[in-house]
């Protein structure tokens, strides 16, 4: 079994999916750092070399390899639910978590880190934020596809994995 959880950049997928994949007993992977080992660049890197279309070609196909993991908890990239057929394949292959929070909460978030963000870049606060809050609006319909949506707005990293952890349990029985 894998859970895939998805949502935008600075929802908090790679700690939660640490907390959870540590509570379940389960291996952890992140999207994002195996393409980033794999080509010995960081994401920032990346986008700025190969551009954002061969980073999606990548995330891709890290996620077809993933797809055969055993008891993985994997974190995606803010984007690889939009790509494609991917959000069909996690849904198909896994149980798909989309960790849900406001543009207000996600923009204070990044504006701490937004440097190291490749999409974030060279924007100013008022830019990141009206970003923000127009790409989530754009994939939200690819996040709602999720068999399971944790809303994440002021809560642990370990609640959130609990509240996961629960919420599974009920899709199973569905």
């Amino acid at each position: 079994m894998r859970i895939y959880l998805i949502g935008f950049m600075g929802s908090g997928k790679s700690t939660v999916g640490q907390h959870l994949a540590h509570q379940l007993e389960w291996d952890f992977a992140d999207t994002d750092k195996i393409i980033s080992s794999l080509s010995s660049q960081s994401i920032s890197e990346i986008f700025a070399c190969q551009g954002e279309q061969w980073f999606r070609e990548r995330e891709r196909e890290i996620l077809l390899s993933l797809r055969e993991s055993n008891n993985t908890v994997i974190a995606t990239g803010g984007g690889l639910p939009c790509f494609k057929d991917n959000m069909e394949i996690m849904n198909r292959t896994g149980i798909t978590v989309y960790l849900r929070l406001p543009p207000e909460i996600l923009t204070d978030r990044l504006l701490h880190g937004y440097r190291e963000r490749p999409l974030l870049q060279n924007k100013t606060p008022e830019e990141i934020s009206q970003y923000v809050a127009e790409t989530l609006r754009k994939r939200e319909a690819y996040y709602e596809k999720a068999a399971l949506i944790i809303d994440a707005a002021y809560k642990s990293a370990e609640d959130v994995a609990r509240l996961i952890r629960e919420g599974i349990n009920l899709v199973e029985k569905d």
